[in-house]
């Protein structure tokens, strides 16, 4: 009871602080426009090709969690301490402090799986400094431009237009493993779960539901291999499945509440307080979870939380580099109106 007041409140004070946060707004922009154009100041005539690309370039809409062997984009690896100092202060400008040390987490743990997979051929692949940071437009107080931080289990995405930031999805994060079941000399320590929040709040949401919610909620017995329409420029626009939030329990909705915090402070303060409001514009009743697979951990589980403003997915079905069932996590926040700052 405690905790669902506590949530309660915490909400009802952000949607208060609406109005500050529409002035403040800007504010994530202009330090987002100052750092990125600190960090492509550093960057070498050749870096800087790479890095900087016109706004209107394909390959702002290009994005994807996988590993790959040549992304856009500079990477860390071939960036001066200098030049990665300035690289890590735009990615704090870009999210909150939790969703920083998310993000350098899930770097971390490419290091865990170089380890468990030396023996693979492609190996080498994993490597916590194959990130890329890419630009796309120059950034500055009177333009629009985009920006784009990805390697494997990670993709941030976001536009300025004249120094307010006008789109952050697709924003993604995964991990694996999702617990670490080893402890090494490096890297997050064994028991560490990256987005425990993420998967924890939704397995009490399911369990609290009773026999006719969860019938409704169900959507499937077997979970899906992975996200849908991953890598592509948009969410599916497929009406929303499952429960509506208008159809459960004060303590359900407060459960639902955490769960969408859980995201939500990834984001800047500023940013979490406008998908707040989005929200509360919809019609918080008109929210849909939606459950499929396994309602135990370590089976292969997926949900999806969607609203007229945005879409949530988290998928768990993949073993771990060890082999642990459904212990690799992907989890993304999409925007229904168009991601990338495109109406659709």
């Amino acid at each position: 009871m405690r905790n669902r007041v506590f949530v309660a409140a915490c909400w009802a004070a952000a949607l208060a602080a609406c109005g500050w946060a529409a002035r403040r707004h800007a504010g994530v922009g202009t330090n987002m426009s100052q750092a990125a154009a600190a960090f492509i100041e550093s960057l070498s005539p050749e870096q800087r090709e790479a890095a900087l690309l016109p706004f209107e370039d394909g390959r702002r809409l290009e994005w994807h969690f996988i590993p790959k062997p040549e992304r856009k984009g500079v990477q860390l690896k071939h960036m001066s301490e200098s030049q990665r100092e300035r690289a890590q202060a735009l990615l704090r400008a870009c999210l909150s402090q939790i969703g920083y040390e998310k993000a350098e987490t899930i770097r971390a743990l490419e290091a865990i799986l170089h380890e468990l997979e030396r023996s693979r051929p492609d190996g080498p692949i994993r490597d916590p400094e194959r990130y890329y940071f890419t630009l796309f437009g120059r950034p500055g107080p009177d333009t629009k431009w985009g920006l784009s931080i990805e390697g494997h289990h990670l993709s941030l995405n976001f536009v300025v237009d004249q120094g307010v930031l006008v789109a952050s999805t697709p924003a993604f994060f995964g991990a694996n493993p999702a617990e670490v079941k080893t402890d090494f000399d490096f890297g997050p320590p064994k028991g560490h779960r990256t987005l425990a929040k993420e998967e924890d709040l939704a397995f009490q949401l399911l369990h609290s539901l009773d026999e006719t919610q969860r019938q409704i909620a169900v959507i499937d017995p077997k979970a899906p291999a992975d996200l849908r329409a991953a890598g592509e420029p948009h969410p599916p626009d497929s009406p929303p499945a499952g429960l509506p939030a208008g159809r459960m329990t004060p303590n359900q909705q407060e459960t639902l509440r955490a769960l969408l915090e859980a995201y939500l402070e990834n984001m800047p303060e500023e940013v979490a307080h406008g998908r707040r409001r989005e929200i509360e514009r919809g019609g918080f009743e008109n929210i849909h979870f939606a459950w499929a697979g396994a309602d135990t951990p370590g089976i292969g589980h997926y949900y999806r939380i969607q609203g007229p403003s945005f879409v949530v997915e988290l998928v768990n079905t993949q073993p771990d580099a060890s082999g642990n069932p459904a212990n690799h996590i992907h989890s993304v926040w999409r925007q229904m109106s168009g991601d990338f700052g495109l109406a659709r």
